[in-house]
């Protein structure tokens, strides 16, 4: 029955074999097949390296080896318009979301997709990569996209007035975008959390759109209308995409 423990059914088949010794042979041979379907269940587990490679075999297969004509340039130089500022999210890939093929977009994923300002020791990281995509690749558009649900804003809209943290790196990171919570929680105190946050999730776009403008090369590239900024949301729960400008009003520098 459904209901047996494991205890109760060894019992019931040694109470079996105790009076019908002649039925021995197949139930070992019944034994000797549940164990090897029991032990198949077992290592029928996620293979985390069987899916990786599964994972390319299917885009070579698929992609790579049938269209050579592609990728036999990109093994020479890559030169794509777009770099993309997306969160590490796993269920927001800026590829898979704007079909983007390979060569396209440089990206760039992160919590909660934020630029950070221009600071050569604190953020050189980010820096390295705005640097090498505007001067090096000669990018065209720089996008930010936010995305709905997005835990980084969630933990921003979350930190405590005093300032306190409970995490060594996630809220600290996340503070580059302070100005868009502050312009939230001071234009919209009448709405739910959750509202709060979805509004958050947009401005904190237009803050790293904002930050970008303290990359010198940057405003550079929007002087000699080289480069665009472009900021973006992307809705996974609704299915829908938002695009935008922010209309800079950007002077050369001065020098005397």
């Amino acid at each position: 029955m459904a209901t047996d423990s494991y205890e109760e059914a060894i019992a019931g088949l040694k109470k079996l074999l105790s009076v019908r010794a002649d039925l021995g042979s197949v139930a070992a041979a019944k034994i000797k097949q549940i164990t090897a379907e029991l032990d198949a269940a077992g290592t029928n587990q996620f293979d985390p390296d069987e899916r990786i490679k599964t994972g390319f075999i299917h885009f070579r297969t698929e992609k790579f080896l049938k269209n050579p004509e592609l990728y036999g340039q990109l093994a020479k130089t890559q030169k794509p318009k777009f770099m993309v500022f997306a969160c590490s999210d796993s269920r927001v890939c800026p590829s898979h979301v704007l079909n983007f093929q390979p060569g396209e977009a440089f990206v760039v994923r992160n919590i909660a997709n934020m630029v950070p300002p221009y600071d050569k020791t604190k953020y050189s990281g980010g820096g390295a990569a705005i640097e090498y995509a505007v001067l090096h690749l000669k990018v065209e558009n720089i996008v930010v996209i936010g995305h709905s649900c997005c835990g980084g804003i969630k933990g921003l809209m979350s930190i405590a007035d005093d300032g306190s943290t409970a995490s060594e790196f996630i809220e600290h990171w996340v503070q580059i975008c302070s100005p868009a919570k502050a312009k939230v929680k001071a234009e919209n105190s009448g709405l739910s959390f959750e509202e709060q946050c979805t509004n958050c999730e947009k401005e904190a776009v237009n803050v790293s759109l904002g930050n970008l403008l303290t990359y010198p090369f940057v405003r550079d590239g929007l002087l000699k209308k080289t480069l665009a900024l472009k900021g973006a949301h992307y809705d996974f729960v609704k299915g829908t995409f938002e695009l935008w400008d922010l209309d800079f009003k950007i002077s050369p520098n001065l020098s005397v």
